[in-house]
């Protein structure tokens, strides 16, 4: 089962365990929502929207469809996320739709706007306020208007900086947490 706040609007029936929706939120009809996840106050989720399981989405975030959301994933306060490349009011269908996708362990810092057609790639960090219009690399720091590649970041969010070894393909780091983490260097171009 899952709680919902008596505010909330939930149109879709498939609702994982565990998951909280609450004040004023608005969850449209075909959504997929997974368990454990936490649909803060006055969030939009658009008809047909995929979320994983234990995401975080912060308060007047705006998930449209299209747009899938895989585990662990941590969405700021306002976040928008587009779903139209070319956006008029009076022509709009559903095969206008540009799909984003959002893979797992990746945050998404506050007030972000995500132009969609985009992957943001697993553990990939999000600076607060940032336009991202390109994809970006698994664990890739962007910020920015537009969001540029601005380093690297552990499992646990922390800037990677110290390299223990080099390649041709990848360069591997330690994080001050303890994990290593490999980076391909095709991602950092």
């Amino acid at each position: 089962m899952y709680v919902k706040h008596p505010t909330a609007i939930v149109e879709s029936d498939d609702i994982g365990d565990g998951t909280k929706i609450w004040h004023f939120a608005h969850v449209r009809e075909r959504s997929k929502i997974g368990k454990d996840c936490s649909i803060a106050k006055d969030v939009y989720i658009d008809a047909a929207v995929e979320i994983g399981n234990n995401v975080k989405i912060q308060n007047f975030v705006s998930v449209y469809r299209g747009v899938k959301i895989e585990d662990d994933v941590f969405i700021g306060p306002s976040v928008t996320f587009t779903n139209d490349l070319h956006p008029r009011a009076g022509i709009w269908n559903v095969e206008k739709i540009t799909p984003t996708l959002v893979r797992k362990g990746a945050s998404i810092g506050a007030g972000s706007v995500i132009i969609c057609g985009v992957v943001i790639g697993e553990y990939a960090m999000i600076g607060a306020g940032s336009v991202v219009t390109k994809e970006v690399p698994p664990f890739g720091l962007v910020y920015g208007n537009p969001a540029r590649l601005r380093g690297s970041v552990c499992y646990c969010g922390n800037k990677l900086s110290d390299v223990v070894e080099e390649n041709g393909k990848e360069i591997v780091y330690n994080c001050v947490c303890g994990k290593t983490v490999k980076i391909e260097k095709e991602w950092l171009k």
